[in-house]
């Protein structure tokens, strides 16, 4: 499967005989995917740790159980993406959209590992999590315009 950013460019090739946007247990680690456009691909159990995704388009991807470990999301738009029980550890998500779809959905964080990410500037309103969801030292949820997902 061909990876292309939004000047239709081809940035990556997987060199399998994946189709469409299922990417489900991929491995690319440390890949350079900046500019990607990857709305609605699905990254269940994927592994980015480290991967540059820097202003990627993964509006209503699904990234559940994603290891987004250490990951480059500055500016990436994660509106209505699924990231509930991702790794997201350590992932710079400065600048990055995790706010409400066009259709006001919310973006999944029920379960995420966000410890020591960097969300400075992030938008996170409407966002969904949990009593599972692990913050960043200091981080208040509820003044992020964050909502707490009904047990």
């Amino acid at each position: 499967m061909k990876i292309y950013n939004s000047e239709k460019v081809e940035i990556f090739d997987t060199n399998d005989n994946r189709t469409g946007t299922d990417l489900d247990s991929i491995d690319l680690s440390r890949c350079d995917l900046r500019g990607a456009v990857l709305e609605g691909a699905n990254f269940s159990d994927a592994k980015l740790s480290g991967t540059n995704l820097q202003a990627s388009d993964l509006y209503w991807a699904i990234l559940f159980r994603a290891d987004l470990s250490e990951a480059d999301l500055r500016e990436a738009i994660l509106c209505g993406a699924d990231l509930k029980e991702a790794n997201l550890e350590g992932a710079d998500l400065r600048n990055a959209n995790l706010g409400r779809d066009n259709l006001n959905g919310s973006t999944q964080l029920q379960g995420a590992r966000l410890a020591q990410a960097q969300l400075s500037g992030a938008t996170l309103t409407g966002a969904e999590y949990d009593e599972t969801t692990i913050f960043p030292d200091g981080f208040d949820p509820d003044v992020a315009g964050m909502v707490k997902a009904a047990a």
